[in-house]
């Protein structure tokens, strides 16, 4: 069996692709991965994942694009319905700004997507949330699609509804609407965000590869915690969210991990001897021997955290992370702290780290996650759906 499998531009929608695309490739099936990134970086970081990948778009030409919808449109005006319909439930209106976003860079690389499918001939199409050129390429060549959700929202509806608002590139290409056998693997722990929509996966956690410092693989003799704005917001927006390190970390009794990005430390100011500013680290790592975490609610930094059964402090900036801060919260693994509103405190790195309440929570998700069936196990199902 030949698998094609697409995402949308960013590391937060492409790394969550590469463990089933291990289980696919352990199995013995071809696999191929078509994708564009946001910075030069980002293509080689999968291909360094052991799989072969085909890069569909320069990444020049989606910053230029993001410039032209940053230009074109009123972000905070967005980011403010995205914020209101993620406290509200409104999941339609979540959808529908989230579609208006993300249909512009389907339609950018739909040409490429659909010309490789052509000429690969793939049997099966596995897709990223809001990516609508993969399942375009499917509904033309005739094979299933199957979307494989990376976060906490799984509308069973959204790949027909994308294909809704592409529908002039659909027809453009000479099909119809979305391919007729198509499947969901939903990776949303049962106590938490839409588990009862499409097959139930595992989340396992792919944060890329590195080699890792003595200090990490030990835990320390007091509290670590991991602090991250992930990939994208440190080099777009700064450091800001973070401001409050310089002045509450040094009178907190703990350890704390900074994850810079593109970001110079610098932007915080003079900070305290227990703040360890690193360059990229997967997250997971990090994670595996530290007691809290505090994070963008990115749905990578969220899903890893739930992984690892970490309790979480969340400082939503823009995009789903409202929504994930939300869950986060009325599942009691974690809290939020609106940054609009004020700055995290000491009360807040106190709660986080003496919580009992967090800290149970966050293990029963981690149970329930690892209790999922594991990529590999999906791999039958897949070859079901092709027949």
């Amino acid at each position: 069996m030949r698998v094609l499998v697409t995402a949308s531009p960013g590391l937060g929608h492409m790394l969550p692709m590469v463990p089933i695309s291990w289980a696919l490739r352990a199995a013995g099936h071809e696999v191929l991965l078509a994708m564009s990134g946001r910075s030069p970086e980002h293509v080689p970081m999968l291909a360094a994942s052991g799989l072969h990948v085909v890069e569909t778009a320069d990444h020049a030409r989606f910053e230029r694009l993001m410039q032209a919808t940053r230009d074109q449109v009123d972000v905070k005006a967005i980011q403010q319905r995205i914020k209101e319909a993620s406290r509200s439930g409104d999941f339609d209106r979540l959808t529908g700004v989230a579609m208006q976003l993300f249909a512009p860079l389907s339609v950018a690389v739909a040409d490429a997507v659909v010309e490789l499918a052509d000429s690969w001939r793939p049997d099966l199409v596995l897709h990223s949330p809001l990516e609508g050129a993969g399942a375009l390429a499917a509904a033309k060549l005739g094979v299933p699609a199957v979307e494989q959700a990376f976060g906490l929202f799984s509308p069973a509806d959204r790949s027909t509804r994308i294909a809704e608002v592409l529908a002039d590139t659909y027809q453009q290409h000479g099909v119809d609407g979305p391919p007729p056998r198509r499947g969901l693997l939903n990776v949303a722990p049962p106590s938490m965000g839409t588990p009862e929509t499409g097959w139930s996966m595992r989340y396992v956690p792919y944060n890329g590869g590195g080699q890792l410092p003595d200090w990490l693989l030990r835990r320390p003799d007091r509290p670590r915690v991991v602090v991250t704005l992930g990939t994208v917001l440190p080099g777009f927006a700064g450091l800001g969210p973070l401001q409050w390190l310089a002045d509450v970390a040094g009178g907190i009794d703990a350890e704390f991990v900074v994850t810079l990005g593109d970001a110079d430390a610098e932007q915080l100011g003079a900070l305290p001897a227990n703040v360890r500013p690193v360059s990229y680290t997967p997250l997971n790592a990090l994670l595996a021997t530290s007691t809290a975490v505090i994070h963008h609610g990115g749905s990578g930094s969220t899903m890893t955290s739930l992984a690892l059964g970490v309790p979480q402090l969340v400082v939503p900036q823009g995009a789903d992370q409202f929504h994930n801060a939300h869950e986060v919260a009325k599942r009691g693994v974690g809290f939020e702290v609106d940054t609009d509103v004020r700055q995290v405190d000491a009360d807040d790195l106190t709660r986080l780290l003496t919580d009992a309440s967090l800290a149970t929570a966050a293990a029963e998700v981690r149970a329930e996650i690892a209790a999922l069936p594991a990529p590999a196990e999906l791999v039958s199902r897949l070859e079901e759906l092709v027949g």
